[in-house]
């Protein structure tokens, strides 16, 4: 009895020794309060990460420093592991030395017994006195775990107890077997917190393609570094929530996956960005710049998606038909570039409707007023048949998460009356107006001297044919907006016919030298009682072709000569 007394004693004294010099509040170590939210923790974290990250920090040091945070923030960013860390001073739940942090004005530092196989042990003033020790006015409580554990402090009892009286597997009574060590690990942790985890399938079925911005982390287990990013991309993620979203993919359990795609990590983790910048169905971009939270979320926001067209309002005109049977949409704000908001949207309905966006200064502008519109910013929208709607006037915005959900809902009711209005055009209208070929037979009716402008569409393709056949039936049935006073007064004065250059090349030589043998598709605005002509040849959609044609007829494009006068074969 005698002698286990002694070792008792021998092994509390080093115990004490060891507890002392090893403990570390893990409050102080980030400098925050011990009612820190989870964003002052992390915001914490991230400044001294930056701080005393061994990359940028060489002083002697640092790199113990770096590793002091890292586990600070592993534990008290985890909810469960704070809570026990607070109640216990261990984030497993298990009672140990309090860490450090007693109360402003308490000398003593308290702990719990958790119950059979653990073993409280308290020193109070005058005890401590009696057992040699050399004064003081503090208490101190000890409690060991059962036996094979791992105290709080990163080393298990068994080393201390072996190292102190040799290996020994019997039972050793409360303080568990004298065994060797059994020290438990706490290995790498397999996913980031807070952080979805993606798979192949996942990234098929909600990233790739589908007009949502992704922020991407990839890394395996083992790496250093994962805790820092990880934060960085949360802090970035939060931020920017709404507009982006972020996964993370662990190339240890996906490594055919992360291979595939070209991600795989080296010896850091990678991140990436589903950017919509170069290609409409997206593709991976990897952030390469300095882990800051500026600059990495200025890196996330040039690419977001950006399908909204910049227009200046003064100068453009909502097409009054559309092939694409697309609702068009319209921001108007005072912003000089197009909002992040107006962005998100453009790509998460990319296939669904057709966006602009205007800088105006305000409601009085004549270009606002015309439209309807009483209050900045304001949303107008136009149906696939002409039809012009303003959906909604003095957007308020809280948040770009509820403002993407809110505008969402907007755009969604105005994409189900496209439809329903889609459906009416069509009882009404079943069958369009059919555009001749030209011909010699028909020249003199279609493009003869009592037509004042012909409209030719030439082609030397069969889908070039299907292209403008389509287009100028559209048009063709439209009353094209013209200037009043203008020289030619009705629709009827215009028709509209196609070429097939592939067979008509000295028709065309009449007009062009080289007989435009360029252009797949054209067309030619002919007047033939003054033999003289106007050629478009850019990209043939209903709005760029309706608005040559208005300019044709409100004498805005300045005609040229033939050089002789047209024949058909």
């Amino acid at each position: 009895m005698k002698n286990r007394l002694i070792y008792r004693t021998i092994l509390l004294v080093s115990l004490f020794v060891l507890i002392t010099a090893k403990t570390k509040d893990l409050y102080k170590v980030l400098g925050v309060e011990r009612t820190a939210s989870q964003r002052e923790i992390q915001k914490a974290f991230h400044k001294l990460s930056l701080q005393y990250h061994p990359d940028k920090n060489k002083n002697k040091g640092a790199q113990e420093k770096f590793a002091e945070i890292n586990n600070a923030y592993e534990i008290l960013s985890d909810e469960e592991k704070r809570k026990n860390y607070d109640m216990y001073g261990d984030e497993k739940a298990r009672p140990g030395f309090d860490a450090g942090y007693p109360q402003e004005n308490d000398e003593s530092t308290y702990f719990t017994n958790s119950g059979p196989g653990h073993s409280q042990f308290t020193f109070r003033p005058g005890e401590w006195q009696s057992m040699g020790g050399k004064g003081g006015s503090k208490q101190f409580s000890f409690s060991f775990g059962g036996s094979g554990g791992s105290g709080s402090f990163g080393f298990g009892l068994n080393d201390i107890f072996s190292s102190l009286f040799g290996s020994d597997t019997n039972d050793g009574g409360q303080f568990g077997g004298f065994g060797g060590s059994t020290r438990s690990q706490s290995g790498p942790r397999s996913s980031p917190k807070n952080i979805r985890t993606i798979n192949s399938q996942v990234f098929q079925k909600e990233i790739a393609a589908q007009g949502m911005t992704w922020l991407l982390l990839s890394y395996t287990p083992t790496l250093k570094g994962n805790q820092h990013i990880e934060s960085i991309i949360e802090e970035v993620g939060s931020t920017l929530q709404g507009a982006l979203q972020v996964g993370s993919i662990n190339c240890e359990t996906e490594p055919s996956f992360c291979k595939d795609l070209g991600i795989y990590p080296r010896r850091v983790p990678r991140v990436f960005i589903y950017s919509y910048v170069a290609s409409d169905t997206g593709s991976l971009v990897e952030y390469n710049g300095d882990l800051a939270v500026k600059n990495f979320k200025s890196f996330c926001q040039e690419h977001l998606p950006r399908f909204s067209k910049r227009v200046d309002l003064r100068h453009f005109e909502f097409p009054s038909v559309t092939s694409e049977k697309l609702p068009r949409v319209m921001l108007l704000s005072t912003k000089k570039d197009t909002p992040v908001i107006w962005r998100v949207l453009s790509g998460l309905y990319h296939n669904r409707f057709i966006f602009y966006d205007a800088e105006v200064h305000d409601v009085t502008d004549p270009t606002v007023r015309r439209l309807g519109v009483d209050a900045l910013p304001a949303i107008v929208g136009v149906l696939s048949n002409g039809e012009k709607h303003v959906l909604k006037t003095g957007i308020s915005v809280i948040d770009i998460k509820s403002a993407v959900h809110d505008l969402s809902i907007l755009l969604d009711g105005f994409e189900k009356k496209n439809k329903k209005a889609g459906a009416r055009k069509a009882q009404t209208n079943t069958v369009e107006k059919q555009i001749l070929l030209l011909t010699k037979s028909n020249f003199d009716v279609l493009c003869g001297e009592s037509t004042p402008v012909c409209i030719i569409g030439s082609f030397r393709s069969s889908k070039a044919r299907e292209k403008l056949e389509s287009i100028l039936s559209m048009v063709s049935q439209k009353s094209l907006s013209r200037r009043r006073n203008s020289a030619i007064g009705s629709k009827d004065s215009i028709s509209y016919t196609l070429l097939d250059a592939t067979k008509q090349s000295a028709f065309l030589n009449a007009f062009d030298k080289a007989g435009f043998k360029s252009a797949d598709k054209l067309l030619v605005a002919y007047k033939p009682r003054k033999r003289k002509f106007a050629a478009y040849v850019g990209e043939m959609t209903t709005e760029e072709v309706e608005g040559f044609i208005s300019s044709v007829l409100n004498g805005d494009i300045q005609f040229r000569e033939t050089r002789q006068k047209p024949i058909l074969k």
